[in-house]
């Protein structure tokens, strides 16, 4: 396979994580009867622009269906940390009722409610309809279909042009990473603002994050490559700041290469310096992480099958694609894990992909106190476990497994 952005032979590999079935794609009990569709998960490094990126094997439209099951919503970590991203923005930008914000897979609408609520106008893109539908519920305005260089140059001719675009974890996310960016210069103001989250593979590698990595993402993104991405595409970065968001994240903004003006800040510089020191512009920063993730697989299965033996109770917690990650390259089922709990009720009386344990709510989990829960989300640990507690569940112990096993 070539690399997404610069099209060279890719032949270094970080990782390969076995074969599992779309992160995200929940079975029904029906589905349960029907062979499950499996890719090889496995990701290379290109060594000319240092893009870090799945092979190509499941395509987008497979993965992010017409009944995508993730909705930003359930997380309240994640809406407060979008309130504060629009209060930010309106101050740092000075947005108001004359401005136009649009997000691209804006989701169900966990960030645009609070742009709506401040009275601007915003539009949303979203190319699942499940989430779309949600949005609209709001009252927001949502475009439904995958957005790239054509949609945004279609917007703009329309008059729909953005003083501020939003991307929180969307850019790994996209195949065309060229098309895609192409699509904000398109549609960006002269003087518009872009912003960008996504997981930072700089603390994906230091951290042993392996468990952020499946077919939804195809790229794990750095500065070092990214700077050079968005350039190639008429876009140019201007600041960066470090987020606590999904374990460790990037929130990169861009400007139009050809008529921004903001001024470059220093943390743009020292962020490259950092990753330069990491050597992710050598071969060498991309050593080892193989053997670690395999470490946390065997701790994890070891634990598991001493619980099993001990006669312990053991569930987990959050059926989010990550834990989907660990499960399937553990080889996990439901005689190690008897179920896993979520709040989404449209993930609720389904089965995990590929390990295919079921997905119950938390009465459940309350009603039959198991001794253990695994939490999968480990980035939203502090936040499962409080409300776990205020719920009752107080004399369950905690589990996570990445970066290390740990048992609170």
């Amino acid at each position: 396979m070539n690399c997404r952005h610069c099209a060279a032979r890719l032949k270094l590999e970080l990782i390969d994580l076995g074969s599992s079935p779309p992160s995200n794609a929940y079975l029904s009990a029906a589905g349960l009867l029907a062979p499950e569709k499996t890719y090889p998960l496995k990701v290379m490094v290109c060594e000319q622009c240092w893009l870090t990126q799945t092979l190509d094997f499941a395509q987008a439209d497979e993965l992010f269906s017409a009944d995508y099951a993730y909705f930003s919503s359930f997380s309240t970590t994640w809406l407060q940390h979008a309130e504060r991203y629009v209060a930010d923005m309106v101050e740092r930008f000075h947005l108001g009722r004359d401005s136009h914000v649009v997000e691209i897979a804006s989701n169900d609408g966990y960030l645009l409610q609070y742009v709506k609520a401040r009275g601007i106008p915003c539009l949303g893109i979203e190319p699942t309809a499940s989430t779309a539908r949600a949005s609209r519920e709001k009252g927001i305005e949502t475009l439904e279909q995958f957005f790239g260089a054509e949609v945004g140059a279609r917007l703009a001719a329309a008059g729909k042009q953005a003083d501020l675009m939003a991307a929180n974890n969307v850019l790994a996310h996209v195949p065309d990473i060229n098309g895609f960016l192409a699509g904000f210069t398109n549609l960006l103001k002269p003087g518009g603002v872009a912003t960008f989250e996504f997981p930072h593979l700089l603390r994906l590698i230091e951290e042993n994050q392996f468990d952020t990595i499946y077919h939804e993402h195809f790229s794990y993104l750095s500065l070092t490559a990214l700077e050079k991405i968005f350039r190639h595409n008429g876009l140019a970065v201007f600041d960066v700041e470090e987020l606590p968001t999904h374990g460790g994240s990037l929130r990169v903004f861009t400007q139009r290469a050809a008529s921004g003006s903001h001024v470059i800040t220093d943390r743009v510089a020292q962020l490259l310096a950092r990753e330069t020191a990491a050597e992710l512009s050598s071969a060498t920063g991309y050593s080892g992480f193989q053997s670690r993730a395999e470490k946390v697989k065997d701790d994890l299965l070891c634990f598991l099958i001493e619980a099993k033996r001990a006669g312990k109770r053991v569930a987990a917690y959050g059926a989010a694609a990550k834990g989907n990650t660990l499960l399937n390259f553990a080889g996990i089922r439901r005689d190690l894990i008897a179920y896993v709990v979520d709040r989404n009720p449209a993930k609720q009386d389904k089965y995990m992909p590929g390990s295919r344990i079921p997905i119950v709510d938390e009465a459940k989990l309350l009603a039959e106190r198991p001794d253990y829960v695994v939490i999968l989300p480990w980035n939203l640990k502090s936040e499962v476990m409080d409300q776990l507690r205020r719920a009752g569940l107080s004399d369950a112990r905690f589990v996570t497994a990445v970066p290390a096993l740990d048992i609170v």
